[in-house]
Parts: structure tokens; sequence; C-alpha cells
């Protein structure tokens, strides 16, 4: 009894012992890789904070340069506001600053030769504004003022390209950072491996829980930088719950975000500028069709046909007066099915012998909002490819209605029965359509019914599907297209 509880008490010992060799073993090397991963996680989370730092001073600055001081100089060119009142060196002042922030901050070597560059920029800028205000004090033309400002427009719009080039380059650091996280991803893993094989006989429980509190995480991050480098700005990763993690995953969320915001904002620039250009074609009337109108009035008159004269002159006036609406891009339909009725007006005055129309439509529509200038492309269509290529009378048939009995779609249709289209030709067009984007030379003769189909496209976007054409050669065609019922201008 004595010897077992020797025995007894020597293993337990020597179980001690060896545990205790075992552990301090164990501690000692998961200190390394602890300390390892505190390190490389916290130089990385600081190499993050300052880029995201730096890309959102650079946006900050240029969103100070590009506009906002060309703006407030042209106001005080203008005489809205003074160098006393509205000073731009309050400006220029915030952008020093915020590149000597930047300067501060970034690391790379070539970023910080931009920020030289941009920092010249920058006090060329305040050089040319004192110039400016000295010309202004001294009775400058506005010619001189002028010329000064256009100047100073292309020292921002420079500095502008300068803070464009340097957020690049930000963000390829960014890059090269989380390259290097996935290197020390590597390496954290193989210490991982070479402690698993130490520990696997008395410590798998903790294994498992450093495997998920750490390997989970950075495989979620990895995962998320995979998904941004294949273009997948909307995937964002768990915030893990390990602390050291939490700033990284943070930012790189952040970071996702950011150029998510980037990338719309110039995919909504782009969209404005294509908007402005439909807002310029709508502004314009055919020339041919102001001419043939006058033409048709003063024929009229030297006819003495008083009432005709009146009519059309009428007609004419609220065409111009719906066209132009004061500038809005959206009439009611009511409007809208009014500047037709105008519209073929004076057509069928001009066209007596040979024209005919109608307009129906339900009268419950008539104050929904639609984007203006829609309906006449298609009238003018179906007359001059319609009815004119027609023997005899033709008639055009202009209709409105709901789709359905939710009353959530409207359905516009212009029908004519002139020569219509045979199928080849039909075929040519609806390509033309569907492909000729900004290569508008391309087109044969459809050119107003393609402004149409692509205005409905870029305004109303996947809610229409634009032009839809049916046609029957020598029996007439159709054209028609769908919108949503609104009320109010739409921003899509």
């Amino acid at each position: 009894m004595k010897n077992q509880k020797s025995t007894r008490s020597l293993k337990v010992h020597s179980l001690k012992k060896t545990l205790q060799i075992s552990y301090i073993f164990l501690i000692g090397i998961m200190i390394i890789p602890t300390i390892y991963s505190v390190i490389v996680l916290q130089i990385h989370t600081k190499q993050y904070d300052d880029i995201i730092t730096n890309v959102s001073k650079a946006n900050s600055i240029n969103q100070i340069a590009k506009s906002n001081i060309p703006n407030t100089l042209w106001e005080i060119v203008c005489g809205k506001k003074s160098f006393e009142t509205d000073p731009p060196y309050n400006m220029v002042s915030e952008i020093f600053k915020g590149i000597s922030d930047m300067q501060l901050h970034t690391k790379s070597a070539e970023n910080k030769q931009k920020l030289e560059v941009a920092y010249r920029a920058c006090t060329t800028l305040s050089r040319n504004i004192e110039m400016l205000e000295k010309q202004i004090k001294s009775g400058g033309t506005v010619t001189q003022n002028e010329i000064s400002l256009d100047e100073i427009r292309t020292i921002t719009s420079l500095f502008s390209d300068i803070m464009q080039d340097f957020i690049l380059s930000e963000i390829e650091s960014a890059n090269e950072t989380n390259a290097s996280i996935k290197h020390s991803s590597i390496i954290l893993t193989i210490l991982q491996i070479i402690i698993i094989l130490f520990s696997l006989a008395v410590s798998f429980n903790g294994y498992v829980t450093v495997s998920k509190s750490i390997t989970r995480p950075l495989s979620d991050m990895k995962e998320l930088s995979t998904q941004i480098s294949q273009g997948n700005l909307e995937a964002r990763t768990k915030v893990p719950a390990v602390e050291e993690l939490v700033p990284l995953a943070s930012n790189m969320n952040q970071m996702a975000e950011q150029i998510d915001l980037l990338i719309k904002k110039n995919v909504e620039e782009q969209k404005n500028i294509q908007k402005a250009e439909m807002k310029a074609l709508q502004a314009q009337i055919t020339p041919h069709f102001l001419y043939n109108t006058f033409d048709t009035i003063i024929w009229l008159a030297e006819e003495e046909k008083t009432e005709e004269v009146v009519r059309i002159t009428k007609a004419f006036s609220d065409f111009l007066r719906i066209s132009l609406s004061r500038g809005h891009e959206w009439i009611t339909i009511g409007q809208e099915l009014d500047h037709i009725k105008n519209y073929l007006t004076i057509q069928q005055i001009r066209y007596a012998d040979i024209l005919n129309y109608e307009i129906e439509t339900d009268p419950s529509l008539l104050d929904f909002k639609i984007i203006k200038l829609v309906l006449q492309p298609l009238v003018e269509n179906a007359i001059y490819h319609g009815i004119k290529n027609k023997r005899g009378r033709g008639h055009i048939k202009v209709a409105a209605q709901y789709t359905d009995a939710t009353h959530s779609f409207i359905s516009f249709s212009v029908t004519d029965d002139g020569a219509g289209f045979t199928p080849e030709r039909l075929e040519q067009v609806k390509n033309e359509l569907e492909h000729a984007s900004d290569d508008t030379e391309k087109l044969s003769s459809v050119y107003g019914v393609y402004n149409v189909h692509r205005k409905l496209k870029l305004y109303y976007g996947d809610k229409t599907d634009g032009l839809v054409i049916q046609s029957e050669h020598k029996k007439g065609s159709t054209i028609s297209f769908t919108i949503p019922c609104v009320f109010e201008e739409q921003n899509v």
C-alpha cells in the first residue's frame, strides 16, 4: 500500500512536471504567434486608418478646390459677393491644412511627392486669387477678371487631377496592405499548425477556440478582399469578436463602401450628363416644322381663311407653350395629349386631304405625370413615314389607357393605317433602337423614335421596356410603350 502510494505520488509528480513543462512550452510558442498577430494587425489597422483618412481628406479638399473656390470667385466677379464678406482664402487654408495632414499619414514616397506637387499647385492657386483680388480692387474689366478666373479654374482642375491620382495611389496602397495581410495570414496559419502538432493531445479545445476566434475572421476578410477584387463592392464581412480585428474588419468594410460610393457617384454623374443631353434634345423643335407652319399661316392669310388662321395660330402657340413648359422635364398626361392635339391640328390643316386623327384616353389618368415630348416624335413618324407614303386619306389614333385593374401602369400607343414597314425594314428599325447607343449617325430615319426610346429607358429605367413596334406592310403600324403611374416628378 505504501509502495502504491509512493508510485502514484511519483507518477503524479512526473505528470505534473511533464504538464508544467508542456504548458510552459505551449505558452512560450503561443506567445510568438500572439505577439506577431497583434503587431501585424495593429500595423495593418493603422495603415488602413491612414489610407481611409487620406482618401476622405483628399475627396473633401478636392471638392473645395474643384467646386467651392471657383463658384465663390465667380460670385465675387459677378458682384454677388466680395473678398471682405466671403474670402476664399479660408478655403485655400483648409486645403493647405488637408495636404499637411495627408503628408503626415501617407507612407508612400510617391504619394508624398504628389502631395508636394499639389501643395505647389495650391500655392499657385493662392497667388492667382491674390492677383484677381488686386485686379478687381484696381478696377479691372470684366473680360480681364474672367480671364483670371479661367486661369484659376485651370489650376483647380489640375489640382483635382492630382488629387484623383493621389486617391488611386492610396487605393493601390490598400491593395498592397491587403496582400500583406494575406501573407501574414499564411505565416500565422503555419504557426498555428506547429502549435496544433505540439498541443493536440493536451489542448484540443484550446486549439478549436483559437481557430474559431482568429482563423475564421481572417478567412472572412480574405474572402471579402477576394470579392472586392472580383468587382463585388456590395460584399461586407462580419465584425469579429476579437478586439484587435474589429478596426481592421470595420475599415475593410468602410473601404469597400467608399469605393462603391465613388463608383456610384461617377455613374450618377454620367447619368446626369445623359439627362442634360436629353433636355437639350427635347428643347429643340424641328426647323422644317416651324418653317412649314409659318408658310401655312401665310398661305391661309393670303387666302383670307381667317378662321383657319386663328385655329392654326392658337394651336401653334399652345404647342410651343407646352414644348417649353418653363423648363420643366415632367408635365401631366393631359398636357402631353394637348400637345399632341395641337400638333395634329396644325398638321391636319396642312394635310387636310390626307389626314384624320382621334385621341382616345381615360379621363382619370390625365393628372398623372409623364416625361414630356415623348408622343410627338411618334406621331410625326406616323405622318411622314406612314400616312404621306400612302395613297388616299390616312388615319392616326393616339390612345392612353391603364394596363390592368390595379391602375399601376399606363399604356400609350400611336396607330396609323399608312404604308407600314416591310418585315426586313421592321427588323432593321428594331435593331437600330436597341443597338444604336451613342452612334446616332448610323440611324437611317428613326432618329426621333430612337430619342424617345432612349429617353424612356433613361428616365424610367427598368420600369419600362421602351418602345414596342408592330407593323404590317401596306396596312399600318403601331408604336407603343408602358410607364408607371406617378403623381410627382421622378428621380430614377
